[in-house]
């Protein structure tokens, strides 16, 4: 493979990838317009497709069973012939196929350089944090049966040795404005856990910190922040997001350790960290597979170790509108595990693990970009609950060990 020519952007020992990545024209503007049509269809429209529940779909169930509706699949049931539902979905379901799309071209273009960059700068960033990859690596049906997200290839293809291309599908598509920003922290959840930890268990200090389905690992950069002094550990069953995590991370000076393994069975020792955590990950694997991963939890856990895992909140503690909602993505978005999670008891989950039923939580905190900070101190006393997940608020749940 030949060498990447250096752009301009490159420092000299360690370049940044999606500088290599280039939209015409063209492609940037479609990259903008798609965006804009599945932001307008996840805002605008879903809450349109409330307003015709509520004057069409609400009334027609209680004029049938003489009550409310029950759930968000009886809910789905009477609305998914209504023409606005419909419409909805259509636009929702094409725009985000047409995120993928819309940044393939740039990917391809730019994956030679890419990769060739990553192999000829190993030795640089193996000099900050590490990458650990399995080549026997056995991915699990419930990942590679469908492409999630509606995006070619899921998380975990590898075109060819060294690849890192498909992490950077996942990385780029949903920019609004011009490839080259890398700052996907899922509006700063990591640093919204991180600190809501660091007050609420002021004593606690982690001496390793793992982050499970870690992909490019940017939620560890603001635990590392939070948790200056604690060792940083990112688990992803996907190389290519490992590659391209070990590389970036390197070239901002963070020391990451990046391995590749199933969270349902990890190779660390037991009692190997104090804090382990994840973002969205676990209503992207079967149930049963949730369990492992919880018990793998606690059985890395040192003794007052902390698990605490982001996640769509439960459908216990959401309406049967909610519910509806939320489950849109297992239905349409290849994530056919999700309304299956959401239905457990997570505590129940925890305690099943060995968690004690007194140290297990689920709480939702403010989303530190969301809140004032007046707002976010009666949050810590007491005084005011955290918005609802999603809209200015993270559902985490966990337990102490």
């Amino acid at each position: 493979m030949p060498e990447a020519p250096l752009l301009p952007s490159d420092t000299p020992e360690i370049p940044d990838l999606d500088s290599y990545l280039v939209q015409s024209h063209d492609e940037r503007a479609r990259t903008r317009y798609t965006t804009a049509l599945l932001n307008h269809s996840m805002l605008n429209l879903r809450y349109g497709v409330w307003d015709a529940y509520k004057v069409d779909t609400g009334p027609r169930i209680e004029r049938t069973f003489g009550r409310p509706a029950k759930s968000g699949k009886e809910i789905y049931q009477n609305i998914k012939t209504n023409t606005f539902f419909r419409t909805y979905s259509s636009i929702r379901y094409n725009a985000q196929e047409m995120g993928a799309h819309g940044v393939i071209d740039a990917i391809e273009r730019g994956a030679p350089a890419v990769n060739a960059a990553v192999k000829r700068h190993a030795a640089a960033t193996d000099r900050c944090g590490s990458l650990r990859l399995n080549s026997g690596m056995k991915y699990p049906h419930y990942l590679t049966g469908m492409d999630a997200h509606l995006s070619p290839g899921g998380y975990w293809t590898e075109r060819h040795e060294g690849d890192v291309s498909q992490a950077l599908l996942f990385q780029v598509r949903r920019l609004s404005g011009p490839i080259g920003n890398s700052a996907r922290d899922f509006a700063g959840v990591g640093a919204s856990i991180a600190t809501y930890l660091k007050r609420r268990y002021p004593d606690f200090r982690p001496r390793r910190i793992l982050d499970m389905g870690t992909q490019e690992g940017k939620q560890l950069y603001s635990y590392g922040q939070v948790f200056p002094e604690a060792e940083l550990h990112g688990l992803d069953i996907a190389a290519p997001s490992l590659r391209y995590g070990h590389h970036q991370a390197a070239r901002a000076g963070i020391p990451i350790h990046f391995s590749q393994q199933n969270a349902e069975h990890v190779d660390y020792p037991d009692g190997y960290f104090d804090l382990i955590v994840s973002s969205f990950f676990l209503h992207e694997i079967s149930v049963p597979a949730t369990k492992r991963v919880i018990a793998e939890s606690y059985r890395l856990l040192a003794p007052g170790g902390i698990m605490a895992h982001m996640e769509l909140p439960p459908s216990k503690s959401c309406s049967p509108l909610q519910n509806f909602t939320f489950d849109w993505d297992s239905r349409f978005n290849n994530e056919p595990h999700y309304a299956h999670f959401r239905s457990q008891d997570y505590a129940a989950l925890c305690k099943s693990a060995g968690f004690p039923a007194k140290n297990t939580f689920e709480i939702t905190v403010p989303n530190l970009g969301s809140v004032t900070p007046d707002d976010y101190e009666s949050f810590m006393r007491g005084e005011k609950d955290a918005p609802f997940h999603g809209l200015g608020g993270w559902f985490i749940f966990g337990g102490i060990k």
